[in-house]
């Protein structure tokens, strides 16, 4: 899997971190500090953007539910603001919008 990074630079910083840390110059949590700071963080969904992408999909809530592994009320309430998904929901949702649903089914 590709990472995505905040800038070219910050990619490189993070391979060169990598290559300390497979070598055994830093440790794993040094590494995890690394990760933090050069990872590009996952970018929060309006709730407009969430039902654009089922649409896109061409799939029901209940579908879109089904491959999220999340309740079709909850989609529901994200796609009217009412919620906004966070965490590993919020992560699949990054990337069915990048990649389509074919990504997580």
């Amino acid at each position: 899997m590709r990472k995505k990074y905040g800038s070219r630079l910050m990619a490189e910083i993070h391979e060169t971190a990598r290559g300390l840390h497979r070598a055994g110059l830093i440790n794993k949590r040094t590494m995890k500090e690394f990760d933090v700071d050069c990872l590009l963080p996952v970018r929060q969904l309006s709730a407009s953007e969430i039902a654009k992408i089922r649409r896109r999909e061409k799939v029901s809530q209940a579908v879109f539910a089904r491959h999220l592994n999340v309740t079709t009320g909850l989609v529901s309430q994200w796609e009217r603001g009412v919620k906004h998904p966070s965490g590993p929901a919020l992560k699949l949702l990054a990337i069915v919008a990048r990649k389509g649903l074919d990504a997580v089914a």
